[in-house]
């Protein structure tokens, strides 16, 4: 009986897991199929339309390692439940918004609110999960980020018709309070180390990098002097926070964990698999929607043949072998993203539309494995009281990847102007495959040091 309880708990936690982080990627993928309606309703000039894409991502990376130092020191439970109310709050929010700013910062705090959900939620599993169950669940907990890439646009364009763009934000408020509610009996207690949270880390963190990732927002509109101030802000924010975690009793980020190779590894591939393959599918419904025309809602549907299977590819992961390695699985799929976006190159001037799914397929399959084996290496790269620290870590490298990677290509594309539109569209696939290509070099480096002991 105490088993079968057991595993109903442990049930229910990936569920609620799997959903809420399924929920953060609508958060993500919200503006894209609504940015001209708040465009229209708001009238947002081109920066700010550029900050409502990029709010969320932003408070998601500056949070992350706040929200894993957090969830280590005050519970992962605790934590990730604050993450649900957060997105609920910020929603409101956004869908309250009478102006641009309030919308930003509305964004922003999404984005905080998400760093605590995929902070803290695989460290949630790996707490109820061990060996081959922790496979299978890391595997349901990568679909679910497929998924909510997947159905986040497509929402947002069912929401904009029947309500507006505000609609989507308050059926978000709506899913997050529900979320929260449901998961405050079954996720397991967890109470940290009780640890004093490092404050001032947290700040000049969040200080640098959202100083860096403003950079790269502005940067779209050119290379200003607010931008070099923003880039210079950037590096003496960061080197002053190094320097502070070297000596701080309980660091938001361990330091100490940069000399695992493995965790290095993880870390990079994460960083590379965000500014790789996750940037360039974010550019292919801009790139079918200026080339052919489609509407917002057909280029979402079309850009399921890449997001519809990173969601379900992860489950086909048990078809590989057994002693197959997280570090190989990494390799293996990276070279799949690679393959993916070389395969984008098909779509030319002049070409039919419908040559983008090759490399929508291929790199569909890879990334979906690669999600899993990432959340899987994350884990078990750190000790087991660091889990969310190495989580958020992983998560981190990730959105700053993405950040930088959709930066760069949209640089190129826009760059090129209408008339050359598919040669910045070459320039961001070879651009972004290079990212792809470097994490598989480095991952191999880190993971042989690893496996020799270094």
């Amino acid at each position: 009986m105490e088993n079968t309880t057991a595993r109903d708990s442990a049930g229910a936690t990936l569920i609620i897991v799997a959903l809420a982080t399924c929920l953060a990627l609508v958060v993500f993928t919200a503006p894209l199929t609504t940015l001209n309606a708040m465009t229209q309703g708001l009238s947002l000039s081109a920066g700010a339309q550029a900050w409502v894409m990029s709010g969320m991502p932003l408070g998601a990376a500056v949070g992350l390692l706040t929200a894993g130092a957090l969830g280590d020191s005050r519970g992962r439970r605790q934590t990730f439940l604050a993450g649900l109310w957060l997105t609920a709050a910020s929603s409101l929010v956004s869908a309250l918004a009478p102006n641009a700013t309030v919308l930003i910062i509305g964004r922003v705090l999404q984005g905080l609110g998400s760093a605590g959900i995929m902070a803290c939620g695989l460290g949630l599993i790996g707490q109820v999960f061990t060996g081959s169950r922790l496979k299978s669940a890391a595997a349901v907990w990568a679909a679910a980020l497929g998924a909510g890439v997947a159905v986040g646009p497509i929402i947002a364009s069912l929401t904009l018709v029947i309500g507006g763009w505000r609609a989507d934000h308050w059926l978000i408020a709506l899913v997050s309070a529900a979320l929260g509610i449901a998961a405050m009996k079954p996720l397991p207690k967890s109470f940290g180390d009780r640890a004093r949270i490092d404050i001032m880390g947290s700040i000049l963190l969040m200080a640098g990098l959202g100083a860096l990732l403003s950079a790269l927002t502005e940067i779209r509109l050119g290379l200003t002097l607010s931008v070099v101030a923003l880039l210079v802000a950037s590096v003496v924010l960061l080197y002053v926070f190094v320097r502070l975690e070297k000596r701080v009793e309980n660091p938001i980020i361990q330091l100490a964990l940069f000399r695992r190779p493995d965790f290095v590894g993880a870390t990079v591939a994460a960083f590379a698999s965000g500014a790789g393959v996750l940037a360039l599918m974010t550019m292919v419904p801009t790139v079918l929607e200026r080339a052919y025309g489609m509407s917002p809602i057909v280029a979402a549907v079309v850009l399921l043949g890449w997001s519809g299977i990173t969601a379900i590819s992860p489950f086909t992961a048990r078809f590989l072998p057994a002693s197959l390695s997280s570090r190989n699985r990494v390799l293996l799929s990276m070279a799949g993203c690679l393959a993916g976006q070389l395969l984008l190159l098909l779509l030319t001037d002049g070409a039919v539309w419908w040559l983008v799914f090759p490399g929508l397929v291929v790199a569909g399959i890879a990334n979906g494995i690669l999600n899993g084996a990432l959340g899987q290496a994350a884990v078990e790269s750190v000790p087991p009281e660091r889990a969310a620290m190495g989580s958020a870590a992983n998560n981190t490298a990730r959105y700053l990847g993405s950040s930088i990677g959709i930066a760069i290509s949209s640089v190129l594309i826009s760059a090129a102007g209408s008339e050359g539109l598919f040669f910045g569209w070459y320039a961001a696939i070879l651009a972004t495959s290079l990212f792809t290509l470097a994490g598989m070099v480095l991952m191999f480096r880190f993971g042989h040091r690893a496996a020799a002991g270094g």
